[in-house]
């Protein structure tokens, strides 16, 4: 394994410098951010935020610009990623669907990498925790605790938000963060793939009341939106968005403002952590052999095309941040235009480590673009919300497909809002037929809602992996 892994850094044309150790293969920090979307600082979306920590790590490595997730939601969005499979392929498409009778220990990220040899450990929200399968790794923080209750207003509906009077390390991102440093202190004999889950910026948005006061009110921008967005979107569309639900609680409320303020204080205290991690990082003596990769599960809206939340097909569901920092590969301050989906999570961490990729991985290594971020790529990003309905961005155009044949085209250079659908335009016909070449050609029926937990295996993605 040390002599391949030593093959792979010489054809990648880099010399990393490890710690003192008999093994000198890369350690990871794999660091997963529930509902945080694409409003960070370095994507410029959204000027309002404030995320020094995360741009820092950006400026380390190299930023992807057009990333999205696998799906819009964070139980099938994660199982994807740490299985190497799509939710066409494996059945899993939404929260209620225990992804463990469909996708075996043996074919999972984690796995791969215990079986190289390495230590794995984690903490907070990695899979969905609901049926976290605790037997992948070597050691894991089970129980963070729970987070403090406001004592007065909590939001509007559903879109639950308010200040806290407490201190940062009173929230269990402090404990979750705290479990990495611990780890990231030890002496290991042996490379670590380190797993660290933050839950902020996730619902509630309930953070100590400083957070919410580098946001003031008075200074808070509603998103871009249009009160006739959904005209010329079609029904299977509308009812994603479900604009009857919590858009309109918000509309009489009168409190939009407050909730943008919520979701902007939540992703600056989860800034906060990540600065916390990177500093212990950069402390240990890991920081030089230690691949660190970044990624949101999926996107977030609040109130673009009168519709909360993540669960939709457009832009602001599903693109989040990725960012690479690979010592010895990456160059600091790169940023790659190319349009990439986190399926190639799996394979490009265990190629960079010099593990094989398993045959049931169905995403694209990102080494190319890590070494050079102008590469020629011609594999557009796919997402999937429940079943057989997805969405294909490439770096100009978005193709929605919906299940009952609904369709929506955006042309994403010219209209980055996505308030023109064009899809039913006879001169786009030749475009949608292109993009739908990467739609998935089979899709596996949702195997249903969890019957039962602790149940390890199923045949669909075993089946699959074959």
């Amino acid at each position: 394994m040390k002599t391949r892994w030593m093959l792979l850094m010489v054809s990648l044309s880099c010399g990393v410098a490890g710690e003192s150790r008999g093994d000198d293969r890369p350690n990871v920090l794999f660091i997963a951010v529930d509902d945080l979307n694409h409003w960070v600082g370095y994507l410029g979306r959204n000027a309002q935020t404030i995320t020094p920590n995360i741009d820092r790590l950006a400026a380390r490595g190299v930023r992807f610009t057009r990333s999205y997730c696998a799906a819009p939601v964070c139980n099938p969005s994660r199982a994807a990623v740490l299985s190497g499979m799509r939710p066409s392929t494996t059945g899993v498409y939404d929260n209620n669907n225990d992804w463990r009778t469909a996708i075996p220990a043996d074919l999972t990220l984690p796995t791969a990498f215990r079986k190289a040899g390495y230590h794995v450990a984690g903490a907070g929200k990695i899979y969905h925790e609901a049926y976290a399968r605790r037997s992948e790794w070597d050691d894991y923080l089970a129980n963070p605790g729970k987070d403090p209750l406001p004592t007065g207003d909590t939001g509007v509906g559903g879109i639950k938000f308010a200040p806290l009077d407490c201190k940062d390390e009173d929230l269990r991102e402090w404990k979750i963060v705290q479990y990495g440093l611990d780890e990231l202190g030890k002496a290991h004999d042996r490379p670590f793939f380190l797993a660290i889950g933050l839950h902020k910026p996730h619902m509630p948005w309930n953070v100590p009341k400083k957070y919410y006061d580098r946001h003031p009110l008075d200074s808070i921008q509603l998103p871009p939106h249009r009160g006739d967005d959904l005209a010329d979107v079609p029904p299977a569309g509308v009812k994603m968005a479900r604009p009857e639900g919590d858009h309109k609680a918000m509309l009489d409320s009168g409190r939009w403002k407050e909730a943008v303020q919520g979701y902007l204080a939540a992703i600056s205290y989860c800034d906060a952590m990540i600065g916390r991690l990177l500093d212990g990082l950069d402390r240990s003596a890991y920081g030089k052999n230690t691949i660190v990769v970044f990624w949101g599960d999926h996107g977030w809206h609040l109130g673009e095309k009168q519709h909360w939340r993540k669960f939709a097909l457009w832009e602001e569901a599903t693109r989040a941040p990725l960012i690479w920092v690979v010592p010895g590969v990456t160059r600091a301050g790169s940023v790659c235009d190319r349009t990439v989906d986190f399926m190639s999570i799996y394979p490009t961490l265990t190629t960079l480590c010099g593990l094989p990729v398993p045959s049931h991985v169905e995403g694209t290594s990102l080494v190319p673009l890590l070494k050079d971020p102008g590469t020629p790529w011609d594999r557009p990003a796919l997402t999937t919300y429940r079943h057989k309905n997805h969405a294909v961005r490439s770096e100009g155009w978005r193709y929605i497909r919906y299940e009952n044949g609904d369709e929506e085209l955006y042309d994403e250079t010219s209209d980055p809002y996505e308030w023109t659908n064009l899809a039913a335009d006879p001169a786009y016909a030749s475009r949608k037929a292109e993009l739908a070449r990467s739609m998935p050609v089979s899709n596996h029926a949702d195997i249903g809602p969890a019957r039962e937990k602790g149940v390890a295996k199923g045949a669909s993605a075993a089946a699959a992996a074959k």
